[in-house]
């Protein structure tokens, strides 16, 4: 008969499979396509002339224009062949389904095929897609769109570039805007000390496994085990957060419904070890078994799955990209150094457990 604590590391390595099987699919349902960090950072710098009220942004780490329009009056953006596009107001918020922008904008690549009816010479035709006041869309010019990178980044990617200052044309009933703004190539970061990092930490916190499991000893490295794990699920959190708030959410509310519709496993993966790691806290029956599977879920689901953060000089977050790599190195570390002590503790406990051969009687 197999040992408890074997099964237990059996269902650990069979759900690690299933993570990674369920990595395979898309893990996160920001905006369409939201990138996991880029070296171009996007930057609005005013709406000319001003408006009060009208207040315009970069989110999901450069990848989509927001236009909050508070004015009282419909504002209008402008395609990329001089037709309305989207239009913005107190009525809510309408697409123009003949502007070709309507559809090259679905997607980060702009790849979508044109349908007949788009034509930017025809009428508008307006169709309503929200009764907000506020619209976000992918916008070309604001984006560095070539597979190779600028000449003058490829001439030196040891420094900061300008790519170029964009504009995209809007009007409202005072006559026609500009939202400027500027697109610069930022040097990436050097991830392998961010992997080492990881995975020295994890190597430390897997360490605790090696302790015997009844000796003070080992009920010590047990709780710094799950307190670390605690402290990892706090910050996938906060970074899932950081995610939801760059994407455009906002209050609480807003925060709350993208995670529950965008962020689900994450979400759970951090509130696991989070629970997790009070469980091994309190020393419940069988802490090394939830040790070692919420590490597992943690590290697959909020670590590696973010594990682009570390190599990109532009971060889903609105804090610096250095604080977002300090969290997803925390995630990756504490996760996996949680399975590492988790396996080892249930190995060790099999192996106890097992019967001992009964030594052959010795003739006289």
């Amino acid at each position: 008969m197999i040992p408890a604590p074997l099964r237990r590391a059996g269902l650990v390595l069979t759900a690690v499979l299933a993570a990674l099987l369920a990595l395979a699919t898309p893990a996160y349902a920001h905006g369409a396509d939201a990138p996991d960090g880029t070296d171009y950072r996007a930057e609005v710098t005013g709406v000319t002339p001003a408006r009060p009220g009208l207040t315009v942004r970069v989110v999901e780490a450069g990848a989509r224009l927001e236009v909050v329009n508070r004015t009282g009056r419909d504002v209008e953006v402008i395609g990329y062949s001089g037709e309305p596009y989207l239009r913005v107001g107190p009525g809510g918020t309408f697409e123009n389904t003949r502007s070709p922008a309507t559809y090259l904008n679905r997607t980060l690549a702009g790849d979508t095929a044109l349908p007949p009816e788009a034509d930017p010479a025809a009428d508008p035709q307006w169709r309503r897609i929200s009764d907000e006041t506020r619209v976000r869309w992918h916008d070309q010019r604001i984006q560095w769109r070539e597979s190779g990178p600028p000449a003058q980044v490829a001439a030196d990617p040891s420094r900061e570039h300008r790519v170029r200052d964009w504009v995209v044309p809007v009007r409202d009933g005072a006559g026609p805007l500009e939202i400027r703004g500027t697109l610069d190539w930022v040097p990436p970061p050097d991830a392998y000390p961010w992997w080492v990092a990881a995975a020295l930490g994890a190597l430390v916190i897997g360490a605790a496994g090696l302790l015997p499991a009844g000796s003070a000893a080992g009920v010590r490295s047990l709780r710094a085990a799950g307190a670390l794990l605690a402290l990892g699920g706090a910050a996938a959190v906060l970074f899932i957060v950081g995610r939801e708030l760059d994407a455009g959410a906002e209050g609480v509310g807003g925060v709350l419904a993208g995670l529950l519709t965008g962020q689900v496993w994450p979400l759970l993966t951090g509130l696991g070890a989070i629970a997790a790691g009070g469980y091994a806290l309190a020393r419940r029956p069988a802490a090394d078994f939830a040790l070692a599977l919420a590490g597992a879920c943690l590290a697959l689901f909020a670590g590696v799955a973010n594990g682009a953060v570390l190599a990109r000089a532009v971060a889903p977050v609105p804090w610096p990209a250095g604080t977002a790599r300090v969290l997803v190195t925390l995630v990756i570390a504490t996760g996996a150094g949680a399975v590492a002590a988790g396996l080892l503790r249930l190995h060790a406990a099999s192996r106890a457990a097992s019967p001992r051969p009964t030594p052959a009687p010795t003739r006289t």
